[in-house]
């Protein structure tokens, strides 16, 4: 029988084109530089980096950059057995505008599809799901079809196995990107699908705006309880310049103030968080 996974992510992939001019408008940049892109895939990027076994489940283009993102994962050490390809749809682009300490507008090229929307239920390795010990899964999956019903199938695996109690957690981390929701910030489908998943999840993990799409609470304690009733055996609310407030199903609390530094940038600090 093959070792556990240690760390399975699941959800959006794509290559990230990063400015390598800095304080400079897109429309004025004349140099881009190309990285792996995608909050799961960079949380098994950084799990494999502190020596952990971990495998994504993703879909990309048929395409150079499909080739690329393989390329970048492998070279990694991550698992890319599950990431497959798409024929009728390109890799997805992001570009970035980068003007430090923390400002970072992201224009996302996903149209007409993204092939990571593609993910389909009868794909899924679900023994390798309900083995890892801990599957990592965020919003946007939930956003379309078929991937939000793979989604579903691959956390309900996980919540009905009778291994459940031994594994460390299903993380949801709620990462709300309107723009991939019809409706956009009115979208009126996002609440109950955040709760089909929350439902099935042993860890819930957002900030204040993506704890208020789940719920419908902003202020910290009150979504922390709501994401528990949910279903969630941990919530855990970030707070930006505030801390992080985490609130357990046994009534345990840690308000954690925040470590003062020196922000020389803070992109991907939401991806190390997680």
């Amino acid at each position: 029988m093959p070792e556990p996974y240690d760390v399975i992510t699941m959800g959006r992939i794509g290559v990230d084109l990063y400015p390598l001019d800095i304080g400079v408008p897109l429309a004025r940049v004349e140099t881009f530089g190309k990285f792996l892109g995608g909050s799961p895939t960079n949380v098994a990027v950084a799990a494999a980096r502190l020596g952990r076994r971990t495998a994504v489940i993703t879909r990309t283009g048929r395409d150079a950059f499909g080739e690329y993102l393989h390329q970048e994962l492998q070279g990694f050490g991550v698992d890319d057995r599950w990431v497959t390809e798409v024929e009728e749809y390109p890799t997805p682009v992001t570009f970035c505008e980068i003007f430090p300490p923390d400002d970072f507008p992201l224009h996302f090229y996903r149209q007409p599809k993204a092939p990571d929307l593609e993910i389909h239920p009868p794909e899924l390795d679900l023994d390798g799901v309900r083995d890892a010990r801990i599957f990592w899964m965020t919003g946007t999956g939930l956003s379309a079809e078929p991937s939000r019903a793979a989604t579903l199938s691959a956390l309900q695996a996980r919540s009905e196995s009778p291994a459940r109690e031994f594994r460390t957690a299903t993380v949801f981390d709620l990462d709300w990107r309107p723009m991939f929701w019809d409706g956009g910030d009115h979208s009126a489908v996002a609440p109950a699908r955040y709760r089909e998943a929350l439902a099935h999840a042993t860890v819930a993990v957002g900030n204040i705006d993506e704890c208020e799409v789940a719920t419908g609470e902003r202020e910290p304690h009150a979504a922390a309880r709501a994401l528990l009733a949910a279903g969630v055996e941990l919530a855990v609310v970030k707070q930006g310049p505030k801390g992080v407030l985490a609130v357990h199903r046994d009534g345990s609390t840690a308000d954690v103030p925040p470590l003062p530094v020196e922000v020389v940038n803070g992109l991907g600090a939401g991806d190390a968080f997680g």
